[in-house]
């Protein structure tokens, strides 16, 4: 298979028709081997307007959600981002690509497996640092963040990762209270106080982990 071809059919035919439009995440996206981030048997699938099934009961959100996310967060070059969910590490790798420095946090060992030799080989170098432990209690030791990415969907945003937020900071997730589909969820940190906003519809498989109590719920 010709990855880098199905790059620039994801990116042509799948981002840019549906307001992915942050030329850096573009670009980035057009580079950054996704296949690698995939399960060896399922690499072929890797580009597909889908989510990927991952070991656990998890998935690889689609292409589409994971930019509009990221597009959503803002990122600027230079700024910390925290990754909770990391999964197989395609999420993190984006926001390396785009400029930040990235710490995520994955707690499936078969999950970190595939990331540790994903990001080593994609990711610019020291740009992701990996955390084994429960992404539900985000990363203080870290905190404050510019970005934090909960890469799944979440019935609830912990309080406790929101209070990991520097001042001016976003966090992006899709929540699924509502029912489906889900929404983009963006909160923001100004002046300490929270502000959350539902941005589009997107759909993500629930995260193991987000269904305590929080400060927005939808």
């Amino acid at each position: 298979m010709d990855f880098a071809e199905a790059r620039r059919y994801m990116v042509d035919g799948q981002l840019r028709p549906n307001r992915v439009e942050e030329p850096r995440i573009l670009a980035a996206l057009r580079e950054l081997p996704r296949e690698r981030f995939a399960p060896a048997a399922l690499a072929a699938r890797a580009y597909a307007d889908a989510d990927l099934p991952l070991p656990g009961g998890r998935a690889m959100l689609k292409p589409l959600v994971i930019a509009r996310l990221v597009q959503l967060a803002a990122l600027k070059r230079g700024e910390r981002a925290l990754v909770l969910g990391a999964g197989t590490g395609y999420g993190a790798a984006l926001f390396a690509a785009i400029g930040g420095t990235v710490t995520a946090v994955e707690a499936d060992p078969a999950l970190l497996s595939i990331a540790r030799a994903a990001l080593a080989a994609a990711a610019p170098a020291d740009s992701v640092t990996l955390v084994e432990a429960d992404p539900a209690r985000g990363h203080a030791a870290g905190a404050p963040y510019d970005v934090i990415l909960i890469e799944g969907g979440v019935a609830e945003v912990p309080r406790a990762i929101e209070e990991q937020l520097a001042e001016g900071g976003r966090l992006v997730t899709v929540g699924l209270a509502g029912g489906p589909p889900g929404r983009a969820l963006l909160v923001r940190r100004a002046g300490g106080a929270y502000s959350a906003t539902q941005e589009f519809d997107a759909h993500a498989p629930a995260l193991p982990g987000f269904a305590g109590a929080a400060a927005f719920a939808f």
